[in-house]
């Protein structure tokens, strides 16, 4: 087994353990999206109590990547809402996860495909 799909083995086993509703073939998608980053302890996770943090999420993913023309408070209540999701317990949400949730929140499983 390569380490990528080690990896998504992984991203997939702590999505059923969070009880989050991703299809395994998108977490695959994502987890290749992301490249080598997901090697990275510190960029493979993100640290909801920091908001320089989420301000990248909302500026790099949402509205880059995914292309979002929402205003910013629904983009950072929608973070905020994948926060919680994930558990505000935990203090290792993977990207990946992270941000297959908030692909799937605006219907942007398609830039995934």
């Amino acid at each position: 087994m390569s380490k990528l799909e080690e990896k998504i083995t992984a991203y997939q086993e702590e999505a059923k353990k969070l009880g989050l509703d991703l299809p395994a073939d998108f977490i695959a998608r994502v987890t290749k999206g992301l490249g080598p980053s997901i090697y990275n302890k510190d960029a493979e996770t993100i640290a909801c109590s920091q908001e320089s943090e989420l301000e990248t999420v909302k500026k790099s993913f949402l509205q880059k990547k995914l292309g979002l023309t929402e205003d910013d408070a629904t983009l950072d209540a929608a973070v905020k809402e994948v926060c919680e999701k994930m558990g505000s317990s935990n203090k290792s949400k993977k990207r990946a996860l992270f941000y297959a949730l908030l692909a799937k929140k605006f219907g942007k499983e398609s830039v995934y495909a």
